[in-house]
């Protein structure tokens, strides 16, 4: 599927409830929550926080799937294409930024 096509389904989706989207900073609120939660496996699995033997394990694919929909909601409600967005995004890094970072060498 595109992003368009997930912006749409995850809209289907909302326009079924009442409150479809929730309020901007609401939405915001939640998308750091998701984030946190996404860093918070990072620190388990690559930083120095021990992870209790009493929490779940981790799962870095949902955590991320969280965020990729709290950030279509929030796309949806302020009218923005993702796809447009990350067009530019690519853009930016194909031209702007092409001799900003070390190019590996060639063996």
């Amino acid at each position: 599927m595109t992003l368009e096509e997930y912006q749409k389904q995850v809209d289907n989706w909302a326009q079924t409830l009442e409150k479809p989207y929730w309020s901007p900073l609401s939405q915001m609120a939640r998308l750091i929550e998701e984030v946190g939660e996404l860093a918070r496996i990072y620190n388990h699995k690559y930083g120095d926080k021990v992870k209790k033997p009493s929490e779940s394990p981790d799962d870095i694919e949902d955590e991320m799937g969280d965020i990729l929909f709290d950030l279509m909601c929030m796309a949806n409600v302020e009218g923005v294409s993702l796809s447009k967005a990350m067009n530019k995004v690519i853009n930016k890094s194909l031209t702007r930024d092409k001799d900003r970072f070390k190019k590996k060498t060639k063996d």
